[in-house]
């Protein structure tokens, strides 16, 4: 199984929302082969708290735009790990040192990199995902 195509374009307005607001590191990966309640895991950073929530008001209001709206939300008090869940994308914003030390990217290495469609010279995606595969 494979995330299915409007998972990747969720996945893709995020990445643009977060980008717009100066996230880190931008990653989604495909875990739809490990994981039977969502297809992609979207995974952004931020050096402080409130860059961190800066990108998750982003990624609502980009995606309220399309009528979605998470039907769980954790983690915005503290501003260090704010999870989204739309269902079929889980997002994932982590204060950079959190993001380190929980290291998602490294539970999910077996699966394969989405590609978010962001230019190359973009500076927010992650560097060795740069190279990932097209899901779509």
């Amino acid at each position: 199984m494979t995330a299915t195509q409007h998972s990747i374009e969720v996945a893709r307005a995020a990445a643009r929302a977060a980008s717009d607001k100066l996230a880190q590191d931008l990653i989604a990966l495909d875990v739809s082969d490990r994981l039977a309640i969502t297809d992609i895991f979207f995974i952004a950073s931020a050096p402080t708290e409130r860059q961190v929530n800066a990108i998750v008001d982003g990624i609502e209001d980009e995606l309220h735009k399309f009528d979605m709206r998470p039907v769980r939300r954790e983690g915005r008090s503290g501003g260090r790990w704010v999870l989204l869940d739309y269902a079929d994308i889980v997002v994932h914003v982590q204060h950079e040192e959190d993001r380190i030390f929980y290291a998602l990217e490294r539970l999910y290495a077996d699966c394969p990199v989405v590609d978010l469609q962001l230019p190359e010279s973009d500076p927010s995606v992650k560097q060795d995902a740069a190279q990932g595969v097209d899901a779509g």
